[in-house]
């Protein structure tokens, strides 16, 4: 019997991202999340989106935490982005966060759109 070796669904924050997500967060109240999800649409076909959330995190969330930074990604938009690094990129075009995703076959020239 051959080992099966199924995608890694871990999720990377970098220390970036984690930076700027608790300077985001310490001006909301406390508890406050960010949630990044996969949804239809984008000129790729699928396109990230992110929502800071008040609420407990889903019983089936991935729940990252790195230096007082919480994201929640659920298990649906966890298929799509598995395997991914979630960074933040402050360049000459400007900032943003960026998801280094290896599902992703092509994307757009903004960056928050993909197809698989």
């Amino acid at each position: 019997m051959s080992d099966v070796q199924l995608p890694s669904h871990e999720v990377v924050l970098t220390e970036r991202a984690a930076k700027r997500i608790r300077r985001i967060l310490s001006k909301e109240e406390a508890g406050t999340a960010l949630r990044i999800s996969v949804s239809g649409g984008g000129c790729s076909g699928f396109q990230y989106e992110y929502d800071l959330v008040k609420d407990a995190p889903n019983e089936d969330d991935l729940v990252l935490t790195r230096d007082d930074a919480t994201v929640y990604i659920d298990s649906l938009s966890l298929e799509f982005m598995g395997g991914a690094e979630i960074d933040f990129v402050d360049d000459l075009i400007g900032q943003s966060f960026q998801i280094k995703n290896p599902n992703a076959v092509a994307s757009c020239g903004c960056g928050t759109s993909f197809s698989v």
